[in-house]
């Protein structure tokens, strides 16, 4: 199919997920773009109802990047325990802490790529800060995003680079980073990993993984 064709698709379905999920944010609970890098790090591997119930103590312990590293890796795991994969995640919260101290003033930089460099934080992280704290175009790449757009057929491929890569040619730049919440959302309502409602599904016609009789 050309890209014409794949861009014009893709815009058809923008355009009726925009309609059935009007008003879309991220989920995860913050203030400043430290606290929703923090959640978005604790993020990995754990739902986002899980890290709003950890980050409603763990910001008010923790206010800024010293506070974590006022602290001993392992007090910090036991405050993010029930995250998963805790130790990991509190060297790397240390990590991150510090380089923001030593090489942004403590602040979290308004740039994707400086964001990118951050210890402990992938491309799906830069990109959920810098769209969602700073308003930077990008594209964050989740679960969700990876197995509708290949559901979709716009990709045939579990690297998130490459959707991210792919997206971005098909997508309005204005909409790259309400994309992955509008993806979110109808995953988690209607295209359901192991149970999707087709029958229900506004994308139906444009879904060549639909399981209706054709």
């Amino acid at each position: 199919m050309s890209n014409k064709k794949e861009i014009f698709r893709l815009k058809n379905i923008v355009d009726l997920l925009k309609k059935e999920y009007p008003i879309v944010e991220i989920a995860l609970d913050h203030e400043n773009p430290f606290e929703l890098l923090v959640a978005t790090m604790l993020s990995a591997q754990c739902t986002d109802a899980r890290v709003n119930v950890v980050t409603k103590k763990l910001f008010k312990k923790y206010k800024k990047p010293q506070d974590y590293l006022k602290v001993s890796q392992e007090e910090l795991g036991k405050d993010i325990f029930s995250t998963g994969f805790y130790n990991q995640k509190a060297k790397s919260i240390q990590k991150c802490s510090k380089q923001l101290i030593d090489e942004h003033n403590g602040e979290v930089p308004a740039d994707f790529e400086k964001l990118a460099k951050l210890s402990g934080v992938g491309r799906k992280t830069a990109s959920v800060v810098a769209g969602n704290a700073f308003g930077i175009p990008a594209i964050a790449v989740d679960t969700h995003v990876i197995r509708i757009t290949n559901l979709l057929g716009f990709v045939d491929t579990k690297d998130p680079k490459k959707i991210e890569a792919i997206l971005k040619e098909l997508l309005l730049r204005e909409d790259w980073v309400q994309f992955t919440h509008w993806v979110i959302a109808h995953g988690r309502k209607v295209c359901i990993a192991r149970r999707p409602k087709c029958l229900e599904c506004i994308l139906l016609e444009y879904c060549p993984s639909n399981k209706t009789t054709k």
